[in-house]
């Protein structure tokens, strides 16, 4: 792996995750850039909150605070944002100007890069917050101010672990129609790209370490993605 821009990295997971399964990838990623990583705290009795705006603005509140934080200490004044599933599609509503939960949060000028891995943005049946996320920033529409990078896992269901093989059509379909679809055994390949970000499909990965033994996070797999962190 190459070198990345000194920039500070925030990390907001996934749903019912908590921080430690993130540790190896944020010490990668502080080993690459010199600079601090930092993991949202979050438990899972705060993601099962999540069904409502309450518990979406509490995530979105503390992740606006650490992202402050290290861009104070940045020395080029903005960091990376990195989520994972339900975190990168929350990630989105930090960087623009309309009220979400009655707070404006406008982050995008202290990011340079915002990085999603396995998230949920495009779907026939999406819940309700994630439909908002996605009519209040379709795509991608900071491309000139920063870097988006959508990454999508593409797994054989024979590859996952056999606990979850039997969940994998359900899920496709709750999301998209399409049972039949190809994805990380969680979320579909088409529902994890987004418009107007660069897109990047990884063969033979899973949504997360309960599904499959390499997932986005994985030392094998992190070097597919982690130097698109930085300036666009």
């Amino acid at each position: 792996m190459t070198a990345l821009p000194p920039a500070p990295t925030l990390i907001l997971g996934g749903f019912l995750i908590t921080p430690e399964a993130y540790g190896p990838m944020a010490t990668a990623i502080a080993a690459q850039t010199g600079q601090p990583v930092q993991v949202v705290p979050t438990t899972r009795l705060e993601w099962l909150r999540t069904g409502g705006r309450p518990g979406w603005r509490r995530l979105l509140d503390r992740s606006h605070d650490l992202l402050l934080a290290l861009a104070a200490e940045s020395p080029v004044g903005r960091v990376n944002l990195v989520g994972h599933s339900s975190g990168g599609v929350m990630l989105r509503l930090l960087l623009g100007d309309h009220p979400f939960a009655g707070r404006v949060y406008a982050d995008r000028i202290r990011v340079q890069s915002l990085v999603t891995l396995g998230s949920p943005h495009q779907a026939v049946r999406g819940t309700a917050l994630r439909r908002e996320v996605a009519a209040l920033y379709p795509g991608a529409p900071y491309a000139g101010e920063l870097a988006y990078l959508a990454v999508a896992g593409a797994i054989e269901p024979a590859e996952l672990r056999p606990r979850v093989r039997p969940l994998v059509q359900r899920s496709y379909l709750a999301i998209n129609n399409d049972p039949a679809s190809r994805g990380d055994g969680l979320v579909p390949v088409s529902s994890a790209l987004l418009d107007g970000a660069e897109p990047l499909v990884l063969e033979g990965v899973g949504h997360g370490g309960w599904f499959a033994e390499r997932w986005y996070g994985s030392p094998e797999v992190l070097p597919r993605w982690v130097d698109r962190l930085g300036p666009p």
